[in-house]
């Protein structure tokens, strides 16, 4: 039994197809959780419980830890840690190995590529939280508590990831007829993980012994396009006229007075104001995986927006 924890959003249903693909039975587990593959279990539990946590590991081989919650800096302190907690204790009890998906915000500002190897050095609240639950685990692992592992990626694109950055300021955009939008540098670099080859990489490392132990970098494009770059080939290839629309700094403090997400977001603007640039060589020299091209992956969310507006 491959559990996985957070069910039901992106990432967790193209692990769930993944895995279903290789004949793996799956618990799906969330507050509201529902089938992926007809043959899926489903659990329902709130991970701040840890005796409903628990439960819903019970039986398991494998757990991934692939929750989100709220994009909000004083839930993440509270709730984060207790999740966490949560997670490893049951995998514990129950001899489960986890797979928890993490991005790079503890690594802060990063002069050149984000590997493996990189160091935590957070410089925002947000990512003093993602160091500390990262460091939770890698403890357990080292003190030889638990067997797992974490699998790291970049900010996420694709088909249907309606909660990310590409898609609210230029795939939405231009599927409305719009100009895309940009926060921060545009001449900068800024990686992009694609949504697929998270779910297909996280299903071959949970079933693969020998990865845990270790942090993996999910497969992601070794192009290194700027945020003109990408607003480009996507103008490109919704066969519209490139234009590009940034918000100045000034607009976008403003904004943040009266948008949440915004006033949340400002601490990581780090992220659009220098290089980002996320390397996965380990896992691609390792696996023999191969990231998905922009051109191909940009294509493919705009042919999904592109239906979801007919």
């Amino acid at each position: 039994m491959h559990t996985i924890l957070g069910a039901n959003g992106v990432v967790g249903q193209e692990l769930s197809r993944a895995l279903a693909g290789n004949h793996t039975a799956i618990r799906q587990v969330s507050r509201n959780p529902q089938k992926v593959n007809p043959t899926d279990d489903t659990f329902t539990a709130d991970l701040l419980d840890a005796e409903a946590t628990a439960n819903a590991v019970a039986g398991s081989e494998v757990v991934y830890l692939l929750a989100g919650l709220k994009y909000d800096v004083s839930v993440w302190q509270a709730q984060w840690p207790r999740v966490m907690r949560n997670v490893i204790d049951a995998c514990t009890r129950h001899g489960a190995r986890l797979v928890f998906l993490d991005n790079v915000y503890a690594y802060g500002q990063v002069e050149g590529a984000m590997t493996e190897e990189t160091p935590f050095n957070p410089i925002s609240k947000k990512g003093e939280v993602r160091a500390k639950i990262a460091s939770m685990l890698l403890d357990e692992i080292s003190s030889g508590n638990l067997q797992a592992m974490i699998a790291r990626s970049a900010d996420f694109y694709g088909p249907k990831v309606t909660n990310s950055f590409p898609h609210a300021t230029v795939f939405s955009r231009l599927a409305a007829g719009k100009a895309p939008q940009w926060i921060g540098d545009p001449d900068k670099v800024h990686t992009f993980t694609y949504v697929p080859d998270i779910g297909s990489a996280i299903a071959l490392l949970g079933r693969t012994p020998q990865a845990y132990g270790q942090t993996w970098h999910l497969p992601t494009s070794k192009e290194r396009l700027s945020g003109a770059d990408f607003v480009r080939l996507a103008c490109e290839l919704s066969g519209q006229a490139c234009k590009l629309q940034v918000a100045p700094r000034w607009l976008l403090g403003l904004m943040a007075l009266f948008v949440p997400v915004l006033r949340e977001n400002r601490e990581m603007m780090y992220q659009f104001d220098n290089d980002y640039c996320f390397d996965s060589s380990k896992i691609e020299s390792a696996y023999g995986l191969q990231a998905t091209d922009y051109r191909k992956g940009i294509s493919d969310a705009l042919q999904a927006m592109m239906q979801k507006a007919v």
